[in-house]
C-alpha cells in the first residue's frame, strides 16, 4: 500500500447554490445553456450537468454560459425558459412538470436536448438491467417500478431534438431507439477532483511509487448494485491471497464478501462510501484498482470513470474487457485486461511486473488527463450543443 501523508480534505457539495446565484451564472454570457436534472446528486448530475456547466463557464468558451436547475425550481420555469437559449435534460423521468418545461422552451423556438449515461430509456432492455443489477425478481412491485422508470425516461427522450451520451456504443442504442441525432461527450473529472488527484500523484511520484511492502488490491463500489460484478473477481482474490502473503485487499463502499473471503478477514480492510473528492485519496493508496464487469449490452454502456479516476492518481487498473475499458486500457501499457476466467492470472502478472509500475502509472495518468480532464472537454461539449 502507498502511505500518503495526506489527510481527508473538507468537503461540501459545490452545487448547493440558491436559485438567484444559478440564474446569475446562466445570464453571464449571450449563449445560455440550462441543464436540468430532477434533483442534484453525486453521480449522474455531477458528471452530466455540474461538470458540463463548469467547463462552459470557464474562460475560453466564448459567449457561452451555463447553469443547472431542478424540479424544486418549478415556480421559475418561465424565467429559465426566457433566459436560456437551449435546455439539456439529463436522465430525467417524464412527468407533467418536465413536459411543461419542454413546452415553454418549444413555445419560444428553443432547442431541447436529452443527456443520458446509461441504457435506461428502452424497455426492451429492462429485464437485462434488472438482472445485471442483481435485483430480486420476486420483490413486489419491482417490474412495475422498473418498467415505469425506463418508459418515462424514454418518453422524455422523445420530447427532445437530439441526444448526448458518454460513449459510441450507447450512442448507437440511443439513435436506434429515438431516431434522433446523437453526440458523445465522455464523463470527465472536474476541477475539485483533479486538484486533490494532482496532490496525491505528486506524493507518490516523490516516493518513486514505493509503498510499505504490501501490495493492496482495491475494489471501489458506489452502490450495492455492483455485487454481481464483485462476485466475478472474488474467487480470484482468494486464490491470490493464498499464493501471495504480501497482498491485502481494500473494499470501499457497500459490497459484502462471500464465503471465499471469510478466512482472509485479517487481510481485508473496509472503508465506507466517500465523497468523490476524498475518494481520490483512497484510490491513490492502493496499487491496483479492480474493475470487474459482467459482459452484456448494459455494461458495455458504462463509462470509463473508474479507469480515469484511478489513473489520475497514478493507480493502475485491472479491468474486464468491456466496450469502454478495452477502448481505454492497453494491456501491459497503462493497465491490464482480464477475462472472467483470467482474473487471478492477470492480477499475479500485474504484481510480478511492479518494476514497470512507475512507468505504466505515469502513462495511465497522462492518458487520463488528456482524454478525461475538464480542461480538454470544451470542444466536444460545444459541438454536441451545436454552438461550436
Amino acid at each position: 500500500m502507498f502511505s500518503l501523508q495526506l489527510q481527508q480534505v473538507p468537503y461540501s457539495d459545490p452545487w448547493l447554490q440558491p436559485l438567484s446565484e444559478r440564474l446569475a451564472t446562466l445570464n453571464r454570457r449571450a449563449v445560455r445553456v440550462a441543464y436540468f436534472y430532477e434533483e442534484p446528486n453525486n453521480s449522474t448530475f455531477r458528471y452530466r450537468a455540474y461538470n458540463m456547466a463548469q467547463v462552459l463557464n470557464a474562460p475560453g468558451a466564448g459567449d457561452v454560459s451555463a447553469s443547472y436547475f431542478f424540479l424544486s425550481d418549478r415556480d421559475y420555469f418561465d424565467e429559465i425558459a426566457d433566459y436560456a437559449e437551449m435546455l439539456v435534460i439529463c436522465r430525467s423521468r417524464y412527468c407533467h412538470e418536465i413536459n411543461g418545461l419542454v413546452t415553454k422552451f418549444r413555445a419560444r423556438g428553443k432547442r431541447v436536448l436529452f443527456d443520458v449515461d446509461d441504457l435506461v430509456f428502452d424497455t426492451d432492455y429492462t429485464h437485462l438491467v434488472v438482472a445485471t443489477l442483481g435485483l430480486d425478481f420476486r420483490q413486489k412491485g419491482l417490474w412495475d417500478d422498473w418498467f415505469a422508470m425506463v418508459a418515462r425516461m424514454g418518453q422524455t427522450l422523445k420530447l427532445c431534438d437530439g441526444a448526448i451520451t458518454t460513449n459510441e456504443f450507447l450512442a448507437e442504442k440511443l439513435a436506434d431507439f429515438s431516431g434522433l441525432p446523437v453526440s458523445v461527450v465522455p464523463n470527465f473529472m472536474n476541477q475539485e477532483q483533479l486538484s486533490l488527484a494532482n496532490r496525491v500523484f505528486e506524493l507518490k511520484a516523490q516516493a518513486r511509487f514505493k509503498g510499505d511492502g504490501k501490495k493492496t488490491l482495491g475494489y471501489f463500489s458506489g452502490s450495492p448494485s455492483h455485487r454481481l460484478d464483485y462476485a466475478i473477481v472474488e474467487p480470484a482474490l482468494a486464490d491470490v491471497l493464498v499464493q501471495r502473503p504480501d497482498v491485502d485487499v481494500m473494499v470501499v463502499g457497500y459490497i459484502e464478501h462471500g464465503a471465499a473471503m471469510q478466512k482472509f478477514a485479517g487481510r481485508v480492510s473496509r472503508q465506507p462510501f466517500h465523497d468523490y473528492v476524498n475518494l481520490q485519496r483512497l484510490l491513490g493508496c492502493v496499487e491496483f484498482n479492480l474493475m470487474p464487469l459482467q459482459s452484456n449490452a448494459f455494461t458495455d454502456c458504462k463509462s470509463e470513470l473508474k479507469y480515469f479516476e484511478a489513473a489520475s492518481v497514478g493507480t493502475l487498473s485491472v479491468a474486464s474487457p468491456g466496450f469502454t475499458y478495452r477502448g481505454s486500457i492497453r494491456d501491459g501499457e497503462n493497465g491490464y485486461l482480464a477475462k472472467a476466467h483470467e482474473w487471478a492470472q492477470v492480477i499475479l502478472r500485474a504484481i510480478d511486473q511492479m518494476d514497470e509500475y512507475e512507468k505504466m502509472a505515469t502513462v495511465a495518468r497522462e492518458d487520463a488527463l488528456k482524454k478525461f480532464s475538464w480542461e480538454h472537454q470544451q470542444g466536444a461539449i460545444l459541438k454536441a450543443l451545436g454552438v461550436a
